[in-house]
């Protein structure tokens, strides 16, 4: 009885021992996570003194982690979501060049400009970029110049591409001010040097996210609109050349026949008179009054008559001398 009641005992201590010593290490655990947490803090903070180089470097990773990626619906309260809009609007009208001066009115009205003007036969085409705030308004003025024949409108969403190139803009100019602020507390050259190469990288980061970001601001304040205006379908009918017209026809014609006919007369001194007397020289040496291809031929051919009429000895005689 006395031994199961110090089992028991015994059995009670060491679970009591056990659950103390867990205590005890779950305490010293959230300590030590808590002791690295105040190291990591302490030398984001003070990297200029215990080597700028590696410091910087992990202030920079830490600043950027502070900022991370938008997710839908996730933009910062009280902005607005970030569209680029654009219309296409095709109108017909009967006289394009009429509807001139109340177009460029109603732009001038919501403070539109024309991006490009195309003009061509009796179509015009137009590409105007309008404030956001007045897109509809302008789109629905334009609609009344004429009977609209096609007409589409587009939205992209580009908020969390814009509020991510915002903040990241952000974060990046105050790390830059940050490492501005390492160069008072530098203590050597090598120092200086360190944070002055990691200033010039962080400023052309700023510059090339700037760019973005500001390009991409350009398409989201500005809408885009597409504007073509064309004439009636009917027209105005086809009217043949007047007299003087054709006779202005007439002398380009003979203008251009005159000019042929000159080069062609010019070509024939240059280089017609030239072969046709090179060609009766030819003549006259080999087959004219000198004739030395006929008196060739005719020496030849007496040979030959004299060695047939000759008798069978002389012919033998001829041959051995």
């Amino acid at each position: 009885m006395a031994g199961q009641r110090f089992l028991v005992f015994a059995l009670v201590f060491f679970s009591f021992l056990s659950g103390f010593s867990g205590c005890s290490n779950s305490r010293y655990a959230g300590e030590k996570a808590a002791s690295y947490s105040r190291d990591a803090s302490y030398e984001a903070g003070s990297s200029s003194a215990r080597g700028l180089s590696g410091g910087s470097a992990r202030a920079a990773d830490q600043k950027e982690a502070l900022t991370p990626p938008a997710e839908p619906g996730n933009f910062p309260p009280g902005q607005s979501r970030k569209l680029i809009r654009s219309a296409e609007l095709r109108l017909r009208v009967e006289d394009p060049a009429e509807t001139e001066k109340p177009l460029l009115s109603a732009m001038e009205k919501y403070g539109a400009w024309a991006s490009s003007v195309r003009i061509y036969e009796n179509i015009r085409d137009y590409t105007i970029r309008v404030p956001e705030n007045s897109y509809d308004a302008l789109l629905g003025e334009l609609g009344s110049l004429g009977r609209t024949v096609g007409r589409s409108e587009n939205a992209e969403d580009v908020t969390l591409q814009y509020y991510d190139l915002e903040g990241r803009l952000t974060t990046k100019r105050e790390l830059l001010k940050t490492y501005q602020s390492y160069l008072g507390r530098a203590k050597n050259i090598e120092e200086i040097m360190t944070v002055e190469k990691q200033i010039a990288e962080l400023q052309n980061e700023i510059d090339w996210t700037g760019t973005r970001f500001r390009a991409l601001a350009d398409t989201v304040d500005y809408a885009t609109i597409s504007l073509e205006i064309s004439g009636s379908s009917s027209g105005v009918p086809y009217k043949g050349p007047s007299l003087g017209e054709r006779i202005g026809a007439l002398f380009v014609s003979f203008g251009d026949f005159l000019s042929t006919a000159l080069v062609i007369l010019a070509g024939f001194f240059i280089y017609g008179i030239p072969l046709i007397l090179a060609l009766a020289f030819f003549f006259w040496l080999f087959l004219g009054r000198i004739g030395l291809l006929r008196k060739l031929f005719r020496l030849t051919l007496g040979a030959k008559t004299k060695t047939a009429q000759a008798p069978p000895g002389e012919a033998d005689k001829t041959g051995a001398d």
